[in-house]
Order: structure tokens, then C-alpha cells, then sequence
């Protein structure tokens, strides 16, 4: 039930954007990510770079960057952005870490889509003038199934400029 929210309200599309070797390339911005997770597929979501979707089809990471109307706004108020469309959200977690050279904030949350409960790690990024965001969806109580695959993928991102 979850992933079925999940995926509708991504919009799920085809992917198009070329992802090759664990680069992701559009629009001026190129990123290393790594090779998705073992047995994880790759799926095509509209407004999102690269989705995945575990194995049990109960987990999905996504990463988009956002280049072209950019606007330098704190981490904080980006965050905030990652959450719209979520209610009844609680914060369980909130912390500043290193990210390929620049500040990243993450945030773990509890909070509810379209009525269906979820729990989320999200993480957002600004450098080079992009905005980089991270999520990770996951049934509650479910998260830290999967967790060790998101962190491999904030470890792994490198830009590789514009």
C-alpha cells in the first residue's frame, strides 16, 4: 500500500535521463551515486533524477537536482521544501554532516501521505549552484531495513560539476 502511494504520488514515467556507471548527467549537472543497491530496480518518477525500489518493492530512494531556478534558501527551508505534501509529520532525527565538500542536513521523520503512514530519511545538499535532494521512503517501523542503502548513497554522491 505504501509504495503504491508512493509511486502515484511521484507520477511514475519512463526513465530518460542517461544514468551509466553510477552518473547520473541532465542539464548541465553531472553526479556519481554509485550502482543502485543489490537487487534494488531502478524506476522513472517524474521530477526526481533517479528512483529505486527495493527488492520487496517496500522501500524507495530517490535523489534530484535542482539547477535551473535555483534559489538560495537555508538547508532548513529546504528541508521544509522535501516535506510538503506530508502531514502529521514528528522529527525524529536532525543533524548537519559533510557531504562531498559542502554541508548536508539530514532528517529522519515520521509523517503520513495521503493518510498512509510512512517513515522518511531525507537529506538536502546546496553546491554549484544546484540543490541536491535526497529521500528515502519506508513503511513504519521498516526503516532501518533498508537504511544502510541510503546511507551508501549519501557516501557515495559526488558531483562532478556543471
Amino acid at each position: 500500500m505504501v509504495r503504491t502511494v508512493w509511486l502515484w504520488a511521484l507520477c511514475a514515467v519512463g526513465c530518460a535521463a542517461p544514468f551509466q556507471a553510477g552518473v547520473f548527467q541532465k542539464d548541465g549537472t553531472r553526479y556519481y551515486v554509485g550502482d543502485a543497491p543489490e537487487g534494488w530496480t531502478r524506476q522513472g518518477f517524474a521530477d526526481n533524477d533517479l528512483a529505486f525500489v527495493s527488492p520487496d518493492d517496500l522501500h524507495t530512494l530517490a535523489v534530484n537536482a535542482t539547477c535551473d531556478g535555483y534559489q538560495d534558501a537555508s538547508l532548513e527551508v529546504l528541508m521544509h521544501h522535501l516535506l510538503m505534501g506530508f502531514t502529521q509529520t514528528q522529527q525524529l532525527e536532525q543533524r548537519r554532516a559533510p557531504m562531498d565538500g559542502r554541508e548536508r542536513l539530514f532528517g529522519h521523520y515520521l509523517a503520513r501521505l495521503d493518510g498512509v503512514p510512512v517513515e522518511l530519511g531525507l537529506a538536502v545538499l546546496k553546491k554549484d549552484g544546484c540543490i541536491y535532494d535526497f529521500t528515502y521512503v519506508s513503511p513504519p517501523g521498516r526503516y532501518a531495513e533498508a537504511a544502510p542503502a541510503l546511507a551508501h548513497l549519501l557516501a557515495s554522491f559526488k558531483t562532478e560539476g556543471r
